[in-house]
């Protein structure tokens, strides 16, 4: 059967990144950014507030998930799948839509005055931090599926080698041993880091989902412990939004250990309230599991467009722009979703499976 409160849960957090990437052009800690306003604490801890969680939580589903597919595929029909899903997807948006974003990038915040076509040149030569936010070369958020790629043939490797120790344990984890599973996760955050985003880390996380969050017996747990988890975690994260954000001193420590413990608890929290409260499947639940990966792929060039478009219609109007640029991003996302589901060859190059039905 297939678990519906994955899908759900995965649909509403990609729905953030929205505000998550518009908030980034406020950010207080100097990230450089495709646009990029004058800091704001309020808007920064939109971002803030989501970090710590939202990315790990979308690795450790896609390892529950690829566990699920490789109860019904082959290790070739798994990875088949995979590079149509993901690496199509990762060149066409690198192609298409990041020297779209470097370009806008380059124009506003280092006054870049050639005209697109010519920037072309400087996207595929220039290449410094590889945010894009210089117009140098990106892979912008399709970082993503770059990884999401590795890690799974990654996966697959593992699941081979631990097969055998797979199918003679049957006994499930005890649950106190799933926090302890959590405390690796500062240690490797700076392994194979590239921008921020260790390829260690999240392989790490996927793999949780694979051999642990796989296990019906701990999310049945985690389900029953769910809503107190889930105030631990938010007291972490704004615990950390504060310490990060808002406190006049450094409690660099400190500050770390609310970050991991956000990330983690609520990573579990939200599974389990995932699994009470989104095992279904309607109308909307069904449209939104069709077109997350579109959205994905298309949301970020059009709040970068809003917000540049919105600076030299508004002025530093700081919450008009950011207000109408999460709009406006949502709607004409959800139009590139409608039209590329209906379109074969856009299917094709964004990952997701056509059918003229949608």
């Amino acid at each position: 059967m297939r678990k519906h409160y994955i899908d759900n849960l995965r649909w509403i957090i990609l729905l953030i990144l929205i505000p998550y990437h518009t908030a980034q052009a406020w950010n207080v800690w100097g990230e450089p950014n495709y646009i990029f306003f004058e800091g704001n604490r309020l808007i920064s801890s939109i971002t803030v507030f989501f970090s710590p969680y939202f990315m790990p939580l979308l690795f450790v589903l896609a390892g529950i998930s690829t566990k699920y597919a490789l109860q019904k595929r082959t290790n070739k029909e798994y990875l088949i799948e995979r590079a149509k899903r993901l690496f199509i997807p990762f060149l066409f948006g690198t192609i298409v839509f990041m020297p779209i974003m470097s370009y806008i990038a380059d124009k506003f915040n280092c006054s870049y005055s050639e005209g697109f076509f010519q920037h072309y040149a400087v996207f595929y030569t220039r290449y410094t931090d590889l945010t894009g936010a210089d117009g140098g070369f990106s892979v912008g958020q399709f970082w993503f599926l770059l990884y999401l790629l590795v890690i799974s043939i990654v996966s697959v490797g593992v699941s081979v080698l631990m097969k055998k120790v797979i199918s003679t344990t049957k006994k499930s984890i005890p649950f106190w041993f799933v926090f302890i599973l959590g405390l690796p996760l500062p240690l490797l955050s700076e392994w194979l880091s590239i921008g921020g985003k260790s390829l260690v880390e999240y392989t790490y996380l996927f793999m949780m989902g694979y051999f642990v969050f796989a296990d019906e017996k701990i999310i049945s747990i985690a389900d029953k412990n769910s809503w107190l988890l889930f105030g631990i975690g938010i007291v972490a994260t704004i615990l950390n939004v504060y310490l990060f954000i808002w406190a006049d001193i450094e409690y660099i420590l400190l500050n770390t250990i609310t970050k991991y413990v956000s990330e983690w608890i609520m990573v579990i929290a939200l599974i389990g309230l995932a699994k009470r409260y989104l095992s279904f499947n309607g109308k909307v639940s069904n449209y939104m599991r069709k077109r997350s990966f579109l959205f994905y792929i298309y949301h970020f060039i059009w709040v970068v467009l809003f917000q540049y478009l919105l600076y030299e219609i508004c002025g530093n109007r700081t919450f008009i722009i950011f207000i109408s640029t999460v709009l406006l991003s949502y709607f004409t996302t959800f139009v590139c979703c409608e039209i590329s589901i209906r379109i074969p060859f856009l299917c094709l190059v964004t990952g997701t499976k056509y059918s003229p039905n949608m």
